[in-house]
């Protein structure tokens, strides 16, 4: 078979299954379903963090060698209004919005960068199997933009490792698009959900019946 003729051949396959509500198979490209069908088929496992600890998702890193680590190359990209970049791509002058709790700010000191599934829990969902180079990579994710968000300092920090089933975000028109985010993020990465986790998308689904998502898988 051509390349060519592969490559339709899996996207017309990845498309029917998403139709169909099937789990993609593991050489799909990428994926497409409602919301409340994406959820069904996340795999659930057992969560395990032994060994984890934080040093082992290398970040930020200037990956591009442009100057500007994964941080800064966020809040550039999230930016309301831009900000004036300087020297060793220090930000200053512009505007960011967290949308976890509907609050805008101007001091980048004030916003963390949420890594929206959070790096005990991608190991606890599967990142404990992984390579460091692709840890890493989960930990600097810019392919999409949902993986890595600009949000309050301290909101993060009231999130921490927590999964949708002990932490959502304050501002309630924030549910249906932060669970989005973090299904997208987790079939993306191919990360498991444990069953506490898995009940409580489900419901929030029920409650954006008119949430899709789209995703193309990191490799």
């Amino acid at each position: 078979m051509t390349r060519t003729l592969r490559a339709t051949a899996i996207t017309l396959a990845a498309t029917l299954s998403a139709t169909l509500g099937l789990v993609q198979p593991a050489w799909a490209a990428s994926y497409s379903a409602s919301l409340q069908t994406a959820v069904a088929g996340l795999p659930v496992a057992t969560e395990v963090r032994t060994g984890y600890n934080r040093d082992l998702f290398p970040h930020w890193i200037d990956a591009d060698g442009d100057g500007c680590h994964t941080r800064n190359e966020v809040l550039l990209a999230e930016a309301v209004s831009s900000p004036t970049v300087s020297g060793t791509c220090t930000l200053s002058g512009g505007r960011w919005y967290s949308y976890y709790d509907n609050a805008y700010w101007t001091i980048t000191s004030d916003l963390d960068i949420d890594h929206m599934v959070p790096l005990a829990e991608a190991w606890d969902s599967g990142a404990r199997n992984w390579t460091t180079s692709r840890r890493q990579a989960y930990a600097n994710d810019l392919g999409d933009h949902r993986p890595l968000v600009a949000v309050t300092d301290n909101v993060n920090q009231a999130k921490g490792d927590q999964d949708p089933a002990t932490w959502m975000p304050s501002y309630s028109s924030a549910r249906c698009r932060y669970v989005n985010e973090w299904v997208a993020t987790k079939i993306r990465w191919r990360l498991t959900v444990d069953s506490a986790e898995k009940s409580a998308l489900s419901s929030w689904a029920n409650s954006c019946p008119n949430s899709t998502i789209s995703v193309t898988y990191a490799y």
